[in-house]
């Protein structure tokens, strides 16, 4: 198992999704401190793999990186194919960055998306 390629896997589905790694592990039941320890070399049980895939709405093998990833909804918003492909292109300590300044924007509340915006659907002004 390639443990970066692993938590580099659950980090962009976190963000596909607009779930903090952190709160995804912890609602799955699989701990708080699941990515941290997986980063300090621990292997994961099957079980809690299992665990945070379905929370996630992934498969077992797509967590891993045994398949390719299920297709990104027809009304996904502009450029998530281009964030990704950069997310792609990137070595970890870059990942680690485009995550933290996502986080960063999320966290002012100045570019949450609210009402009909939210689902991808231009507002009525």
């Amino acid at each position: 198992m390639d443990k970066a390629a692993f938590v580099q896997k659950v980090k962009m589905i976190c963000l596909i999704k607009g779930i903090k790694p952190t709160n995804a592990c912890k609602e799955s039941g699989v701990g708080g401190s699941f990515i941290n320890d997986i980063e300090r070399g621990r292997i994961p049980s099957v079980e809690r793999v299992q665990m945070l895939a379905a929370y996630l709405g992934v498969t077992t093998s797509e967590l891993l990186g045994e398949d390719s990833p299920a297709p990104v909804a027809e009304a996904a918003p502009a450029g998530l194919s281009e964030l990704g492909r950069i997310y792609r292109s990137l070595n970890h300590e870059g990942r680690e960055k485009l995550l933290g300044y996502a986080k960063d924007l999320e966290d002012t509340g100045r570019y949450i998306k609210t009402g009909l915006d939210r689902l991808g659907k231009a507002e009525i002004v």
